[in-house]
């Protein structure tokens, strides 16, 4: 079954409805993408009615993640075969499921398996799989379209965390999870209908076309190297990202400030996104990601002397301005240099290691914690992790410099 079987004939590349479906992805994966930010709001809830500790508290999100990362992958294989729209319907379905059954959950075992094998797969759909598939509807302005698509994940940071804490205090967690699941059930499925049709191709010669760029690397050594780097970058960004909430009630500001802090970290995340795809559109995806990596390590290192309120929400905000661009770059590389026939696949394995990354990172921080009694230490090996990103990142422009000496 190809795409085109699935639907009438598409209209262009560019084209009105390229930007009308890229509307529609960004509300989409706005809501969907609760799967991955509910769980770090309920964290500290979770932990106490459970009775575990900060390390088993933290796996759920773990599981959620490598759930994530396995669907990227999978999803992002169906949709090179048959298509958007089917893979997100099952995944839509799978994730209001997965927060019905978490709701109802009586261990963190159960809790775990919800968020993991539902949740984490169901919320997939809007994420490497949605970029790639946006990715085939623009040409001049594909770093646009495709961090505004990554960006309805970070709108969803921005906006769920802050209805949340509300609800809970309410209703509590259990109560939210469930209406959340009816929301997304109710909203999700006709928004994915309306993405019913399939990709267009970018004829050869046509007008903002985009040959793939040439490098002297093998596409196994490119997938290889982007994978590390995402790794790297995202273990780094893990940290502030899921512990933001218990570290500000461990010093005592409570769970309202660090949500605050989360929204304020994902809009500003919203912001570097957007920008970063008008700077990738300039001077490529590569170049864009060095500034971003760069940027990310440094802000990490502002958390371990500033610990007030007031500076606690300054560095978030300049967290989030760093780091917003560096993810959805991976994408725009792999379609710089990569077949787009291969654009689903190849974009969902980088996803896979930037998810695998948050899914690491924010258990290594929980352990880290157990161990010291302090997120000082999780911050340091957090900006380890963002050195390895920076040297891979750098080894992967020398080879693209390489390529530039020889054709010069």
């Amino acid at each position: 079954m190809t795409r085109t079987d699935l639907s009438r004939p598409s209209p262009g590349i560019d084209s009105s409805y390229a930007w009308m479906r890229l509307a529609i992805s960004m509300v989409l994966a706005t809501i969907g993408a609760v799967g991955m930010w509910a769980v770090v709001v309920v964290l500290p809830a979770v932990q106490a009615e459970f009775g575990v500790d900060r390390a088993a508290a933290s796996m759920p999100y773990t599981a959620t993640m490598v759930g994530f990362a396995a669907g990227n992958v999978l999803v992002g294989r169906a949709i090179d075969r048959m298509g958007y729209w089917i893979p997100a319907l099952i995944s839509s379905v799978a994730l209001s499921a997965g927060l019905l059954l978490a709701a109802l959950s009586t261990s963190i075992l159960q809790f775990t398996l919800a968020q993991g094998v539902l949740i984490g797969v169901g919320t997939s759909v809007i994420f490497g799989p949605l970029i790639a598939d946006i990715s085939h509807w623009f040409n001049r302005r594909r770093g646009v379209a495709v961090t505004a698509a990554a960006a309805g994940n970070y709108l969803a940071g921005a906006l769920w965390p802050t209805i949340m804490p509300t609800l809970i205090k309410a209703e509590g967690w259990r109560f939210t999870y469930a209406a959340i699941g009816i929301f997304c059930l109710v909203t999700m499925v006709p928004l994915v209908l309306m993405l019913r049709r399939g990709a267009p191709e970018a004829a050869a010669g046509s007008p903002g076309s985009r040959s793939v760029q040439p490098i002297p690397m093998s596409p196994a050594a490119l997938q290889v190297l982007l994978v590390i780097a995402g790794l790297g970058c995202c273990v780094a960004m893990s940290m502030p990202q899921v512990h933001i909430v218990a570290y500000c009630m461990d010093l005592g500001y409570g769970m309202a400030h660090g949500a605050d802090m989360l929204s304020i970290m994902m809009a500003a995340g919203v912001v570097s996104r957007l920008a970063s795809g008008f700077i990738a559109d300039r001077i490529g995806g590569a170049k864009t990601l060095v500034i971003g990596s760069v940027l990310q390590c440094l802000s990490l290192l502002f958390y371990i002397p500033f610990d007030g309120l007031a500076s606690l929400y300054v560095v978030s905000l300049v967290f989030g301005l760093s780091q917003g661009g560096i993810v959805p770059c991976y994408a725009i590389i792999v379609r710089e240099y990569l077949p787009a026939k291969e654009a689903g696949q190849r974009i969902g394995i980088v996803m896979m290691a930037t998810i695998f990354g948050m899914a690491i990172g924010g258990w290594m921080s929980g352990w880290i914690y157990d161990l010291t009694g302090s997120y000082a230490a999780a911050f340091l090996n957090g900006i380890a992790w963002n050195l390895l990103n920076i040297l891979a990142v750098g080894l992967f422009m020398w080879k693209a410099r390489q390529r530039t000496v020889v054709a010069a």
